[in-house]
């Protein structure tokens, strides 16, 4: 079936940086877009990044550019969020999730999902 697992996630002060995996089985990895949103309690979950099938047009929301990197090495099955000079506003449950577009900022348009991982950013 499909999974997708995420993994990385924990306890940082601000101004650190966290890597967080997401290994994906089930499906054709390579045949599918990626992103990763975040979460927190009683919010909606909000875009982060999202790269293509290829690893190109990476695409992140504005308030994490210049700050986070996602990649892909789909010999791995694996998407990465690396997240360089975190702040508490990024403490959130990320998600990963995979999308059969070629390249999107809408929940609506991802197929799968995994269970999250939380980041809480200490001041």
């Amino acid at each position: 079936q499909v999974q997708l697992v995420e993994s990385g996630g924990g306890l940082v002060q601000a101004g650190g940086s966290l890597r967080l995996s997401c290994a994906a089985s089930g499906f054709s990895f390579s045949s599918y877009g990626m992103g990763w949103f975040r979460q927190v309690p009683g919010k909606e979950r909000l875009f982060v990044a999202a790269i293509s099938r290829s690893g190109g047009s990476p695409y992140y929301a504005e308030f994490v550019k210049g700050r986070f990197t996602i990649s892909r090495d789909n010999a791995k099955n694996t998407v990465y969020l690396q997240m360089n000079s975190l702040k508490p506003e990024d403490t959130a449950v990320y998600y990963c999730a995979a999308t059969g577009k070629y390249l999107s900022n809408r929940y609506e348009d991802y197929n799968y999902w995994g269970q999250g991982t939380q980041v809480t950013v200490s001041s």
